[in-house]
C-alpha cells in the first residue's frame, strides 16, 4: 500500500473511531475521570464574576443592605460589608480555578503522553515486522508523518479536546444559569443566537478532512526532501543539485501554503459569521433588557449579571467552536492511524509454521516467478538446486534478477509462484524468525546503527561469549582497526556508520555475520564498492565466513568468484548457464565466457 495515497476514509465514523482508540483509553481510566471531575467545577466556576456582579450593582452600588434569613435567625450585611466579601470572594473563587485549571492541565498531559505513546509502541511494533516491499513504495518522509506524526495529532488531542469541550460546556452551562437566574426571558434570547452561532461548524468537515490528507503527503514529501539532502549531501554538493533541492522544498511549501489557504477561505468566514450572529444577539439583549428595566421587570444589577454572563459566555462558545474544528482535525488524524492498523504484512508465518534448526542436503529452487510491478516478471520459471556447504557464484547482467533471487532465500519477499525448499521442506512451512536465524547476509552497502562498534557486531548474536566476539573479530580481520581506536570496540559510530571507511564498514559487517554463525552466508556485492586494498582484505575476511557453508555469492567483479563450486548466470531472470569457471568458459558463445573476457579487457584497458 502506497501511504500517500490516504483517504482516511472512517473519519467521520466517531463511534467506530472512538471503540478502536478506547483500548489505550482505558488503561487510564481513572486519571481521565479525575480529570473530567475536575474539568466539571473548573468550567462552572466562570460563572461567580458574573453572578457576584447582581448583588454588587444591587445593594453595594445601590447602597442597600442584603437581609436574609437562615435557620429561623435574621442576617443583614451592609453595603460597606457586602463591597469587601464580594471581592474577596472573586479573588477565592479564581484562586481555586487556578488551582483546578493546574490539576487539569497536569492530569491531561500525563494521560495524553501515555496514550500517544503507547500507541507509537504499538504502531512502531506494526513498522518494524512490515515486509521490503512496503519500504520500497513508500518514501522514509510519508513513513515519519504517518507513524510519527499523525499519532501525536491523534491520542495526544483527544483527551485535551474532549476535556477542553467539557470545561466550555459546563462553563456555557454555569455563564446559562446565571443568566436563567437573572431573567429568563433574555436567557431563552441568549441560548437561541449561541446554537445558531454553531451551524457553521458542521460545514467544514469534509473541508478539513480533504486539506488536512493534502499536507499529509506534502509533509511527507519535504521531510524526503530533507532526508535526501542529508544522505545524499555529496552527491548534491558534487553534481551542484543544490538548486534543484531548493527548488523542491520551495514548491512543496508553497503547496502548503496554498492548501492552507485554500482551507482558510472556505472555512475562515466561520469565526467572523459566529461573531456576526452573537453581536446580533447582543444588540436584540441589549434593546430588550432596557424595555424590562424601565417597565420594572428587571433590576440594573440583574441586567449588569446578564451581560456579564452573555459576554463571558462567547469565550467557552468560541472555545467550543475552535476545539469541534481541532476535532475534526484529530478525527481525520485518527483515521488514518487504524489504517496504519489495518494494514498488515505479505509475508507472514503460516499456521502451525514449524522452526527451522538448519539443513542437511541441499536448497531447491523449483519453477520460481517472481514479480515486484503485476504481470512484469524478474524471475522467470527458474530452477536450481544448491547441494549443503556449496559456493554459488551468481553473475549477470545488471537488473537481471540476481539480487531479487537471494532476497527470496530469507522471504524478504514472496515467490509469486512456485517454491524454494530446503530439504525438500518449502521455506513457507518454517516460521520467518527461525527461517532468518539461520541466514548471514553481508550486503554491498551494509548499514551499521547508531551505537559502538561492539554493538552493530553483537547484532549478529547477542548472547555471544567474548571468546566468540573475539574470533569473530579476527576473522573479518577487525583486530587491527579496533586497536588503533582510542576507545576500541566501544568506538561510537556515527549515524549509518560514516565515520568508517567502506572497506571497514564491510568488515564489521562481516564479523556481525560471523558472530551469527548461520549454515546459510549469502554475499550480495559485498566488494564491487571497494578499492583493490580494501577488497583484498574484505575477500580475506569473506574467506573465512565462507568456509563450511552453504554461499551464494553476487558480483561483478568476476575475479572474486572464480574459485565457486559452480557459477549460476541469471539473464532477464532466466537461469541461462550453470557449471564451474572451466566449464562454462567452454561453452562457445557463452554468456559467461563473453563477461569474463570483457572483464579482462577493461582490466587491461586500464593497466594499460
Amino acid at each position: 500500500m502506497k501511504l500517500e495515497a490516504t483517504t482516511a476514509q472512517n473519519s467521520f465514523r466517531y463511534g467506530w473511531l472512538l471503540s478502536r482508540i478506547w483500548p489505550y483509553i482505558k488503561p487510564y481510566w481513572f486519571r481521565i475521570t479525575l480529570g473530567f471531575l475536575v474539568a466539571i467545577p473548573l468550567g462552572l466556576l466562570d460563572g461567580v464574576t458574573a453572578f457576584a456582579l447582581k448583588p454588587y450593582m444591587d445593594y453595594v452600588i445601590g447602597s442597600k443592605a442584603f437581609e436574609f434569613t437562615l435557620l429561623g435567625h435574621h442576617y443583614a450585611i451592609t453595603s460597606i460589608q457586602m463591597a469587601f466579601i464580594l471581592p474577596f470572594g472573586v479573588v477565592l473563587f479564581a484562586g481555586l480555578q487556578g488551582v483546578l485549571r493546574y490539576l487539569n492541565g497536569y492530569l491531561s498531559t500525563w494521560t495524553s503522553q501515555r496514550i500517544t505513546n503507547d500507541v507509537k509502541f504499538d504502531l512502531f511494533e506494526r513498522l518494524v515486522h512490515m515486509h521490503p516491499q512496503f519500504f520500497d513504495e513508500n518514501s522514509s518522509g510519508i513513513i515519519i508523518s504517518r507513524y510519527m506524526g499523525d499519532p501525536q495529532t491523534a491520542s495526544a488531542g483527544i483527551i485535551d479536546q474532549i476535556k477542553s469541550i467539557t470545561t466550555s460546556f459546563f462553563g456555557a452551562l454555569g455563564l446559562i444559569a446565571v443568566m436563567l437566574y437573572s431573567s429568563w426571558k433574555l436567557a431563552i434570547i441568549g441560548v437561541v443566537v449561541l446554537c445558531v452561532a454553531f451551524v457553521p461548524v458542521a460545514l467544514i468537515r469534509k473541508r478539513i478532512k480533504n486539506a488536512s490528507n493534502k499536507n499529509l503527503v506534502i509533509g511527507g514529501n519535504i521531510t524526503t526532501n530533507i532526508n535526501e539532502t542529508y544522505s545524499g549531501n555529496k552527491v548534491m554538493a558534487a553534481y551542484a543539485l543544490q538548486g534543484r533541492q531548493n527548488k523542491y522544498f520551495r514548491q512543496q511549501t508553497i503547496d502548503s501554503f496554498n492548501v492552507n489557504m485554500s482551507l482558510y477561505k472556505r472555512a475562515g468566514w466561520m469565526s467572523p459569521i459566529m461573531y456576526l450572529i452573537a453581536s446580533v444577539g447582543i444588540a436584540t439583549v441589549l434593546g430588550f433588557g432596557t424595555y424590562l428595566i424601565n417597565s420594572g421587570q428587571m433590576t440594573a444589577g440583574s441586567f449588569a449579571s446578564f451581560v456579564t454572563s452573555l459576554l463571558l459566555l462567547y469565550k467557552p462558545v468560541k472555545t467550543l467552536g475552535n476545539t469541534l474544528t481541532n476535532i475534526q482535525n484529530l478525527f481525520v488524524a485518527m483515521g488514518r492511524v487504524f489504517e496504519l492498523f489495518d494494514l498488515k504484512p505479505e509475508i507472514v508465518d503460516r499456521p502451525n509454521a514449524k522452526v527451522m534448526n538448519g539443513f542437511n542436503d541441499s536448497i531447491k529452487f523449483e519453477h520460481v516467478n517472481f514479480e515486484y510491478i503485476p504481470n512484469q516478471l524478474v524471475l522467470k520459471d527458474l530452477n536450481l538446486t544448491v547441494a549443503k556447504n556449496e559456493t554459488l557464484a551468481i553473475v549477470g547482467n545488471s537488473g537481471g534478477g540476481k539480487s531479487t533471487l537471494v532476497n527470496l532465500i530469507p522471504r524478504f519477499y514472496d515467490v509469486k509462484s512456485g517454491s524454494i525448499k530446503f530439504d525438500d521442506v518449502d521455506i513457507r512451512d518454517y516460521t520467518i524468525e527461525s527461517l532468518r536465524r539461520n541466514i548471514s547476509m553481508v550486503f554491498q552497502d551494509n548499514f551499521l546503527y547508531s551505537g559502538t562498534i561492539r554493538e552493530n557486531i553483537m547484532m549478529g548474536n547477542f548472547n555471544a561469549s567474548e571468546d566468540e566476539l573475539s574470533q569473530a573479530i579476527e576473522s573479518a580481520h577487525l583486530q587491527d582497526m579496533i586497536k588503533e581506536l582510542p576507545e576500541g570496540l566501544d568506538t561510537m559510530l556515527g549515524e549509518r556508520g560514516l565515520t568508517l571507511s567502506g572497506g571497514q564498514r564491510q568488515r564489521v559487517a562481516i564479523a556481525r555475520a560471523m558472530l551469527r554463525n548461520a549454515p546459510i552466508v549469502i554475499l550480495d556485492e559485498a566488494t564491487s564498492a571497494l578499492d583493490n586494498e580494501s577488497e583484498a582484505i574484505v575477500q580475506k575476511a569473506m574467506d573465512n565466513l565462507m568456509q563450511n557453508r552453504t554461499v551464494f555469492i553476487i558480483a561483478h567483479r568476476l575475479s572474486t568468484i572464480k574459485n565457486a563450486d559452480r557459477i549460476a548466470v541469471i539473464n532477464e531472470g532466466e537461469l541461462v548457464e550453470l557449471g564451474t569457471h572451466e566449464q562454462l568458459m567452454e561453452i562457445p558463445d557463452g554468456q559467461y565466457k563473453a563477461l569474463y573476457e570483457m572483464q579482462f579487457k577493461k582490466q587491461e584497458t586500464v593497466a594499460v
